[in-house]
């Protein structure tokens, strides 16, 4: 693995750009596993670090690690009140509607139905001339995406809800789209990023944003369908 790119760091917080297919941490889900971003993240920094959030082990993109237990505790609060914009790009199948909210409750592994909304706006959209199923040719949006909840899966979750499922999310997606993807393009990467965190530095309350460029895989699927990331 290559080393990691550090996006932020100061006395409290550090923030990295995730590579797709780098678990968090730790997890019986995942045995095949031998590197973790929590792991990484201390050797690079020469420290202990706690995670604030998770993101999927698919998923890349900026995540946020606290530097002491207190500024941990306090950024997770700030996440659960929701006091930290996210924003996160995703190609999907279908072209999406220009904006949108998706306003669809989930239930979690514990049986428990939480509310969940995501925000979207379409960026671009695409036309390939690739023959898929009954269509003559292949369709995809590039979407921006704020989820106002964090929960499990939520994005990829919601974007199957209103059949504009992720390409390359194999859980959630589209088994024919993702097939159409590997065999023609030898892409499995899942193409969700988390593009920004917006929120108040929990110690100098000013405000922090923090970019994460898209990894390469991304930006080839960017280039071959011809999206402009400017």
């Amino acid at each position: 693995m290559p080393l990691l790119e550090i996006l932020y760091k100061d006395d409290y917080l550090v923030a990295i750009n995730k590579p797709h297919g780098l678990l968090v941490h730790k997890t019986r889900l995942a045995v095949d596993a031998t590197q973790f971003a929590l792991q990484e993240v201390r050797n690079l920094v020469g420290q202990t670090v706690y995670p604030i959030h998770r993101l999927d082990r698919k998923t890349s993109g900026v995540l946020l690690f606290g530097l002491s237990e207190d500024i941990h505790k306090r950024m997770q609060k700030a996440f659960a009140e929701r006091q930290v914009a996210k924003t996160y790009w995703a190609i999907v199948r279908g072209y999406t509607d220009a904006s949108g909210t998706i306003d669809y409750p989930l239930t979690n592994e514990s049986g428990k139905t939480q509310d969940a909304i995501s925000h979207y706006k379409t960026l671009s959209q695409t036309e390939l001339q690739i023959p898929f199923g009954k269509h003559k040719t292949s369709r995809y949006s590039w979407v921006e995406i704020q989820p106002e909840t964090g929960r499990m899966h939520q994005i990829r979750k919601h974007f199957a809800h209103i059949f504009h499922p992720i390409i390359a999310d194999r859980s959630h997606g589209c088994n024919k789209q993702n097939r159409l993807f590997k065999e023609k393009w030898q892409m499995e990467t899942m193409l969700l990023h988390a593009r920004e965190l917006h929120f108040d530095h929990p110690i100098t309350q000013c405000a922090v944003s923090i970019t994460a460029n898209l990894h390469d895989e991304f930006q080839r699927m960017m280039h071959l369908m011809s999206f402009k990331n400017n």
